[in-house]
């Protein structure tokens, strides 16, 4: 790993703030870098530094879109500070009433991260190489066992993005959103052993679980609040609505 490590004795801490630079000439190829950083975040692993590992790779870019400058162990983004994305996917039916449900996930009680919480229908990270739309589908399938016709209705609504202190490293995520309206006597299935069970729930339902209580994972909240102000569940004459709409999109979303 071509580097150099600086040490700031300025630091209030009174520690010293360490600063670790890579490739600072930009000799190396991104293929190199991927390389070098494997070893590192092998290091931290074993190290327990790293935990919930993935064996997936995530870019590290400028942007959306952009050409990765290397790609690193998914588990070790927020470690880095790296920018994430991931595809959400508010699964819903329309009853015969008029009146909207969506289908909520409870996240197996075995899973590395957040588990037992509600989520979405669908949701996970976008690794590399893989387009948004290509996730949602594979995604579908593994999560909920939705055959890939059904899943390709799903349609692309915006983004959401956050920046969050997570176990004291910094998340930064961009998340694409999609709305699937599922047939009202389609029932989805967990596959991957990612989701222990799935049920529907009233609309009012949701926004009590939201408003009075944590049992939804926190970044689920945002995408269904989206949700919420697209469909017109919540408007404007709601206290604070202009707040909230803004705070949907407090991250970087490039």
């Amino acid at each position: 790993m071509d580097g150099e490590m600086e040490v700031d004795g300025s630091s209030p801490t009174g520690g010293g703030q360490v600063t670790v630079e890579m490739d600072p000439a930009c000799a190396m190829t991104p293929a190199q870098r991927t390389e070098a950083a494997a070893a590192v975040m092998g290091s931290l692993r074993a190290a327990g530094v790293v935990g919930g590992w993935r064996d997936e790779l995530f870019p590290v870019s400028a942007g959306f879109g952009q050409a990765p400058l290397m790609l690193v162990e998914r588990a070790a983004a927020s470690l880095l500070g790296i920018r994430a994305y991931g595809v959400h996917i508010n699964g819903y039916v329309t009853l015969p009433s008029g009146e909207i449900e969506l289908w909520v996930a409870k996240r197996s009680a075995t899973k590395q991260t957040f588990p037992g919480k509600l989520d979405h229908l669908v949701a996970g990270g976008l690794p590399a190489g893989i387009p948004p739309s290509e996730c949602v589908i594979k995604e579908c399938g593994e999560e909920a066992s939705i055959p890939p016709e059904l899943a390709a209705a799903a349609r692309p609504v915006g983004v959401v993005s956050y920046v969050q202190n997570y176990q004291g490293c910094c998340k930064r995520d961009v998340l694409f959103c999609y709305d699937l309206e599922l047939p009202v006597d389609f029932i989805p299935q967990p596959d991957d052993g990612e989701v222990e069970s799935f049920e529907r729930y009233q609309i009012k339902r949701v926004m009590e679980v939201i408003a009075d209580t944590t049992l939804f994972k926190a970044n689920c909240t945002l995408v269904i609040v989206d949700f919420f102000v697209r469909h017109g569940m919540i408007g404007p004459e709601e206290p604070g609505y202009t707040e909230l709409v803004a705070s949907l999109r407090t991250g970087d979303g490039n």
